[in-house]
């Protein structure tokens, strides 16, 4: 349950992430900046962290031993993710997004077929592939009925091209985030430590996000500085904070496919957290009554994937008595 509880502390500052880039779209400010900006404050954030750990020397070391892959991972679980869910928050409310956000439960639990585990047996190590957890399946599939559920009310109010603007683009940062998070927990093996590696990783993408900024700047100008600030909040709560949290949750149950899927589904409390977060800062109405049940479900998906992670923990421990 520790791991449970730290993905429910990240989600909590995740959700700044969801306020404050639609509140920066609200007055005006590019997607590009809000994206760039977060990325380009986290930096000196970490690299403090990690001095004071004596950890940069290591870092380096592992950076340039495994370049390319480092590089690809980075950038699929950073800039697929952040620039698709900033492009998003011009079109949707913030809660809104964090509500189809929780694709990304679905996908974390569809993508355990793409990775393997190492065993030790008699005969030598065993590579295993990962199965699909069913029983985490069938609780991520409640969590995904209550995603279309809270569509439902804003599908029916816009046009299909904004909402396609504001659902496709999350859709893919669904995919990207634990695609790339798992990728680079399966290739650094436990070398870095957290901190290390969300440095790591923010390091190989600035050169992504100096390219974003090139473009604003020649498109739209400089940032104000209200977007300044606003992207310097979210790069320390978001940023540092959540992401920090969320990658020690998981590290914690890397190996276990079906507590993983239950870490990465505390996500799903982004959604209250941010709904709250609109209704006091932006002053937006109570979400109608369809889209308060679609909450409600996902709320109880995410009790499910909680209470089942319990069962097994408890089941293991007691197994392990008996023998």
């Amino acid at each position: 349950m520790k791991a449970i509880w730290i993905g429910i502390i990240s989600a909590l500052f995740f959700a700044v992430t969801f306020v404050l880039n639609r509140s920066m779209e609200l007055s005006g400010g590019s997607w590009l900046w809000s994206a760039s900006l977060r990325y380009f404050f986290m930096v000196p954030f970490l690299f403090a962290i990690v001095a004071y750990r004596k950890g940069l020397r290591e870092t380096g070391k592992v950076m340039g031993a495994t370049r390319i892959p480092f590089f690809i991972w980075s950038v699929v679980a950073f800039v697929f993710f952040y620039a698709p869910l900033t492009f998003s928050a011009g079109y949707s409310p913030g809660w809104l997004l964090a509500g189809t956000w929780q694709l990304t439960i679905v996908a974390g639990v569809l993508l355990a077929p793409l990775f393997v585990i190492v065993v030790k047996t008699k005969d030598g190590e065993k590579r295993i592939r990962q199965r699909i957890p069913l029983i985490s399946l069938a609780i991520t599939l409640i969590i995904f009925a209550g995603v279309v559920i809270i569509q439902i009310p804003n599908a029916n109010s816009v046009d299909t091209q904004t909402l396609l603007l504001g659902i496709l683009p999350i859709i893919i940062a669904a995919f990207a985030y634990p695609l790339g998070n798992r990728k680079m927990m399966d290739l650094l093996q436990g070398r870095l430590d957290t901190f290390q590696r969300v440095l790591a990783m923010t390091l190989m993408t600035i050169p992504v996000w100096i390219g974003f900024a090139i473009y604003a700047l020649v498109t739209v100008g400089p940032p104000s500085m209200a977007q300044v600030g606003q992207s310097l909040i979210v790069a320390i709560s978001s940023g540092v904070i959540a992401t920090t949290l969320f990658f020690m949750a998981t590290d914690l149950v890397q190996n276990d496919q079906g507590k993983l899927a239950a870490v990465e589904a505390t996500q799903s409390t982004e959604l209250l957290f941010a709904m709250i977060g609109e209704m006091l800062i932006l002053h937006i109405a109570l979400p109608g009554t369809l889209s308060l049940i679609g909450v409600v479900v996902i709320i109880i998906g995410m009790g499910l994937h909680s209470y089942q992670t319990s069962i097994e923990k408890k089941e293991l421990t007691y197994s392990g008595r008996t023998r």
